[in-house]
Order: structure tokens, then sequence, then C-alpha cells
């Protein structure tokens, strides 16, 4: 046999040699930090997931949401895991419902070691509304916010809802020898309650403050009612916080409330703006 046939041989019959052994991929996240600073807030925004919000029909409306997801991170840690506040989210399925907030705060604690854990979801919330004399529906929608803090197993829970209106002004109509100046506004109020208070109860007490409710299809008979409707019921921008807390001082489920107005004005380059706090 040649010498050449017996090196082949010979490689043939040798034990195969093991697999290099994959490296560990060095986690520096978990690297200490010596800045000796602890970060309040870390985590993941504008990620836009499906949620499932329950209405006061009792029925369910799927709507998209804009989420946030943050924790606390301890001063000895360099940085967080981001892919995790994913994977929470992601482990309740391909849509969020609002019940299962606690769950994704107790979650992201334990996921992350994190002693405190927020989430906040924008989304659009749509109501029909009928037109004021026609009948004829169109759908409105409206800025919601859900805002949860977990520390330890205590939870605080924030509702937000952004509510356009129609406001008149008092003082140009007390001026005027026809017509007065008018405006849409946004009313924005944030609440803590003790039970639950619903969107739709929110945004009526709003559009019953204002001097007229906004609505997405209105014909010409629409239009005349609430051109007068408005004109009939004239609020200042302190008129209409003051009317939205009224409501909400009767409900002694609300333990808290921040109640925001602004007028986007027709006559000035500036906006009207109040707000009233309490709790």
């Amino acid at each position: 046999m040649s010498k050449t046939a017996d090196a082949i041989s010979s490689r043939a019959s040798a034990p195969a040699a093991p697999a290099p052994r994959k490296s560990e991929l060095h986690d520096k996240q978990n690297e200490r930090d010596h800045r000796e600073l602890r970060i309040d807030k870390v985590g993941v925004r504008g990620l836009r997931f499906p949620i499932q919000v329950r209405d006061k029909a009792k029925t369910l409306q799927n709507t998209i949401a804009t989420v946030t997801l943050c924790v606390d991170l301890p001063k000895e840690f360099k940085g967080t895991h981001m892919s995790r506040f994913i994977e929470v989210l992601n482990a309740h399925g391909n849509m969020v419902h609002v019940e299962n907030i606690p769950d994704i705060l107790f979650a992201m604690q334990q996921r992350l070691n994190a002693s405190t854990s927020h989430i906040t979801m924008d989304f659009p919330y749509f109501l029909e509304k009928k037109a004021p004399i026609s009948g004829l529906a169109g759908l409105m929608d409206y800025g919601v916010r859900f805002e949860a803090t977990a520390t330890g197993k205590e939870i605080d829970f924030v509702l937000t809802v952004r509510t356009p209106v129609t406001t008149l002004c008092p003082c140009s109509k007390a001026i005027s020898r026809y017509g007065a100046h008018n405006q849409r506004g946004e009313v924005t109020v944030q609440i803590r309650s003790r039970n639950i208070i619903w969107i739709e109860d929110l945004i009526a007490w709003v559009e019953s403050s204002a001097s007229s409710e906004l609505y997405s299809l209105l014909k010409r008979e629409d239009e005349k009612a609430v051109t007068e409707r408005a004109y009939d019921n004239p609020v200042f921008v302190e008129d209409l916080v003051r009317n939205v807390a009224q409501k909400l001082n009767g409900d002694p489920m609300i333990t808290w409330y921040r109640v925001e107005a602004e007028n986007f004005e027709s006559i000035h380059n500036h906006n009207a703006y109040a707000c009233i706090e309490k709790g």
C-alpha cells in the first residue's frame, strides 16, 4: 500500500475531532454600573398592538393601542433587556384584553427583576352618534389612555379621556350686535376611582358641559340646530372646566381628577387654556 493510502486509512480510522464549543454571548446589560444612579423608568415606547376594550353596552371593542412598557432599573445594573418587554406582551396572545393589565405588570416585574412596572396604552375609542335632527348615524372617535403602575402588588390606575367640543365665547356674544366667535376645543379628563367609571360617562359629562357636542355626520338641518344650540349656551374655557368638575364631584367613586380644557381660538393667534385638579 502506498504512503498516501496509509495516510487516508489512518485518518479514516481515527476518532472524529469534537465540534468546537459555541461561545456564550456576553450579557452587557448585566454588567455593573458605577455611577450609582437608579433609573425610574426604562423600557420600550411607541409599540402598536391590538387590544380589546369592554364598553358600557357590555360588548367588546377592538382597537389598536400605542403601548409603552417600562420598569425601574437598580443603580447597580448597566441596562435592561428590551426584548423581554415584547416577550411579556406577546405571552398574552395576539390581542391584549384590558382586564389583563395587572397580569402584564406583574409579569414584567418578575421577568425583569423589577420592583415597579408601568404600562401605558393610548388608543382611539369609537362611539356611534346620531345627528340631532336628521338622526343619521356616524362614528365619533375619542382619544383614551390607560396608565397603570404596579409597585409590589399595589396597582395605581389612571384613566384619561380626550373629548372634542364646541365653545362659543360669552364675551363675544355680549358685545356684538350679531354673531359670536366660536371654535372647536378639547377637554382632557384624568381620573382615579374606586370602581369602574365608563369611558362613555366621562364623554357625556364633558359634552354636556360645552356649548355643543360634535358630530361626524351633519345634514343642513343638523348644522342649524348645532349652531343655534351653541349660541344659546356660551361658555368660557373657565366655565368648561368648572362644569366638568361639578359633575366629577358628584361621583363618590372618583378619588382624584384633573380637568384641562383648550380652545383652539378662531380670532386669536393663540389658544385659551384652563385646568382644575382635585384629590
